[in-house]
């Protein structure tokens, strides 16, 4: 928690694009979000495929750290991954949207999705909210999503969404399959 704020000072608020799906809302980051995105990369299976070396997150530095980075990319970029809650129990649920740090091969919509909220459906509603939001904004040709080939989870998704592999990439020093969701292929689909 920072410091009491004085009476009538406003820092600056976290207003952005707020996404509403069937089951979900997506949203900017608070400070709230910082304890349990941390916990969702304490799980090794978790972090074996987000973080950039692939270890869990066991300090609660790291883990504000890498709350920080991703509100921070919204602050640099105005866009960044969406922290994803569910309706009905404002839960969080894991972070997906958009993501384009330096020497990344393009425009990412990535996804992770907390082990409680696995399976449900989750990361294909979001993800599908997001790349429909990143199409109505940017005029690109392609969103990609880079997926490690022994990530089938997330293969699943992007398959679900109609993605295709279009090549490899070396992300943090492993071999990374580049997924591409196309807009002509993308606008011509039924959503999933």
């Amino acid at each position: 928690m920072i410091a009491p704020v004085k009476a009538g000072v406003i820092l600056a608020p976290p207003n952005g694009p707020v996404i509403e799906t069937d089951r979900l809302i997506l949203r900017r980051w608070r400070e709230a979000d910082i304890e349990p995105n941390t916990a969702m990369l304490a799980d090794p299976a978790t972090a074996l495929f987000i973080t950039s070396d692939g270890k869990a997150v066991t300090d609660g530095f790291v883990g504000w750290r890498n709350a920080a980075i991703m509100a921070g990319h919204w602050a640099l970029h105005g866009f960044g991954m969406f922290v994803v809650e569910e309706k009905q129990t404002g839960r969080y649920v894991g972070r997906v949207g958009p993501w384009f740090p330096a020497g990344w091969p393009g425009l990412e919509v990535g996804w992770a999705i907390t082990t409680g909220f696995r399976g449900k459906g989750y990361a294909v509603e979001a993800a599908t909210a997001s790349i429909d939001w990143v199409f109505a904004r940017f005029e690109i040709d392609r969103i990609v999503h880079t997926i490690r080939p022994e990530n089938l989870a997330s293969q699943n998704v992007a398959r679900r969404l109609g993605a295709t592999i279009e090549g490899e990439v070396e992300l943090f020093g492993h071999v990374t399959d580049l997924w591409v969701t196309r807009r002509e292929a993308w606008t011509a689909q039924p959503k999933p």
